[in-house]
């Protein structure tokens, strides 16, 4: 006796093509939310410590989870601390995407004129960087910053630039109170920076992360594909360099 073999219809296989094809995506969409995102930084406001065409990886759990496609946190578990390099909407239009450092949290007392910071009657120490160790120091001063903390401890250092000579763009200073639920933020390249001086405090609704490290960085981009490097421009001393410290 013959058994006639049953065929299989190709009804049995579209959900599990589907599954296959949806399950990659859901994961990255995921680990997006959850983990971490990457960013291009496309300006020289941070400059010294991110270069044009550096590209980061933002941690977007080092602060807490948010809740997906809405500003809202669903879990919170630490906030941003002074120094940190914070990535954010900006208040003036959810979709561009600033990087600061974060001089104020919530209830600090701030003070800056001309590139020098002083919170809580803290001045942050500035020391000058000596002639031959960046190339354009004849337009441009470069500084160590070392931030004041809590206590009498000191954190890491990071480098600034302003201009070699004036105007600077807060030569007038000013003094303000961070309020509840918000920061300041201002870029290391104090003179050609668009932050907290000028269209004020960054809700803690907008933050998208703390910047881990950069995994690639070149001078230059393709010109057919302005989001990818030229692979002949590439700076290598950079790539996988750690932000945490800086």
């Amino acid at each position: 006796m013959v058994f006639p073999i049953k065929k299989k219809g190709l009804q049995g296989r579209w959900p599990q093509a589907i599954a296959l094809f949806l399950a990659p995506i859901f994961i990255i969409l995921c680990m997006r939310w959850l983990w971490f995102e990457p960013f291009v930084i496309p300006s020289e406001s941070m400059v010294p410590t991110l270069l044009v065409h550096d590209h980061i990886v933002v941690s977007k759990f080092s602060y807490g989870i948010k809740v997906p496609f809405f500003d809202a946190w669903l879990i919170r578990w630490g906030g941003p601390e002074r120094g940190d390099l914070m990535v954010f909407r900006s208040p003036e239009n959810r979709d561009v995407f600033f990087i600061k450092r974060v001089v104020g949290l919530p209830g600090d007392k701030v003070y800056y004129q001309a590139a020098q910071l002083t919170v809580n009657d803290r001045p942050w120490i500035l020391e000058p960087i000596g002639e031959g160790v960046y190339s354009d120091q004849n337009l441009f001063k470069y500084f160590n910053e070392t931030i004041h903390v809590e206590g009498d401890r000191y954190s890491h250092e990071h480098q600034i630039r302003m201009f070699a000579s004036g105007p600077h763009s807060d030569q007038n200073g000013k003094t303000l109170v961070v309020p509840k639920n918000s920061y300041f933020v201002v870029g290391d390249n104090r003179d050609q920076s668009n932050d907290s001086r000028f269209w004020g405090f960054v809700p803690e609704k907008l933050i998208v992360g703390r910047a881990s490290f950069i995994w690639l960085s070149c001078e230059k981009t393709l010109d057919d594909v302005p989001l990818l490097c030229d692979p002949t421009r590439l700076r290598a001393d950079r790539i996988f360099k750690g932000l945490k410290n800086l």
